[in-house]
């Protein structure tokens, strides 16, 4: 799962990024690593992987991991090229979901591109470029569309009206209205990404979120494009990245929350996307595997090697749950709790699966 986070200059985008792949999960073997200076991996916190662990006991456990991209800020203009537009554009084509950090603090040392703070304004200006972006995009692509007419393929025809009427969408400011499975998926609209907004509040907002300005106006912006609203103090989230998990659970309750940031961002990304978790126990190493959901279970193999997928036989599989009640595979077995899947088995979360194949 990739995120990259967008949003106008100065609202805190490299101190959220920072806290969130400085986050560490105890017991896993997959550490922070940097990739580039702005691209980050974190571990996906996943408490069942570890239960699970406990009752497999393998000599290497190995989770799930989130890339998040800290993609360079936005300013008035980015879809005609101004500031770094051209670059901020062609990196959100690669995410697969967008946090839209938005500014709601007020720290006179940190100033604001637009002068004030004013979180629907700077919402729009974000969202706006987005769009111009696109309508370039489609406009570029009914022209070319256009000219494929004369070869009388109907399908020209059915595209070019699928592009004229996501064009009139987006011309009409109505994002939420644009359906990508019409589109050529090669087009990568901007605006169809999945995104979740975040409002970056000041310290004393986080247990007084009557406070934040214009709070129910984002909160519409956001139903209007069937997502959600989280709120957090990406200076906390930076304090909170280096505590022992005890110490961090404390200062959690001094805000009366009950997750860092990264958590509810991780689980707003697996509603985003409608991901599932399953999970490997053979050989030395117990793993965690993110797969979109109605993934059937040779695809879910070749997850784990390509192998596996060309040679997919049938798929041993228990539920997390009932492994861990059993105690051990070979118990559940017994109990009847192992099933045994084809080729159509959906891939549910929280299975635990072995794969059989030939080689």
């Amino acid at each position: 799962m990739e995120i990259g986070i967008v949003g106008l200059a100065n609202v805190g985008k490299s101190t959220l990024f920072n806290a969130l792949t400085q986050a560490d999960v105890p017991a896993l073997n997959y550490p922070f690593c940097t990739i580039e200076p702005n691209v980050g991996v974190a571990m996906i916190p996943d408490p069942r992987l570890l239960t699970v662990a406990e009752v497999v006991k393998p000599e290497k456990v190995t989770g799930s991991v989130i890339k998040f991209v800290d993609i360079a800020g936005l300013v008035r203009g980015a879809s005609k090229g101004e500031g770094l537009g051209n670059q901020f554009l062609a990196q959100i084509r690669e995410v697969d979901a967008i946090i839209h950090l938005i500014r709601a603090f007020s720290d006179p040392n940190v100033s604001s591109v637009e002068g004030d703070i004013d979180p629907v304004r700077d919402l729009e200006i974000v969202e706006t470029e987005l769009m111009l972006a696109d309508l370039q995009t489609l406009e570029n692509r009914m022209e070319k569309v256009s000219r494929m007419l004369k070869t009388g393929d109907k399908k020209y025809r059915e595209q070019l009206s699928a592009l004229e009427e996501a064009h009139r969408c987006l011309n009409e400011g109505r994002i939420g209205a644009l359906d990508p499975e019409k589109l050529p998926p090669d087009l990568r609209l901007l605006s169809t990404k999945p995104v979740v907004y975040v409002l970056n509040v000041d310290e004393d907002q986080l247990s007084d979120q009557g406070a934040i300005a214009s709070l129910e106006a984002v909160q519409a912006k956001a139903a209007a494009r069937n997502s959600e609203v989280i709120i957090l103090c990406a200076a906390v989230e930076g304090e909170l990245a280096q505590l022992d998990p005890d110490e961090a659970q404390e200062y959690l309750q001094e805000f009366g929350l009950d997750e860092p940031g990264l958590s509810r961002i991780i689980k707003a990304g697996y509603r985003l996307l409608d991901l599932v978790t399953f999970y490997t126990i053979k050989g030395v190493e117990t793993r965690s595997w993110l797969v979109p959901r109605g993934t059937l279970a040779p695809k879910a193999a070749g997850k784990v090697h390509s192998d596996l997928e060309r040679g997919f036989i049938k798929a041993e599989v228990v539920a997390a749950d009932k492994l861990i009640a059993s105690g051990s595979f070979a118990k559940a077995k017994e109990q009847g709790a192992v099933r045994l899947e084809g080729k159509e088995y959906e891939v549910q979360d929280g299975d635990v699966i072995l794969f059989r194949f030939n080689v």
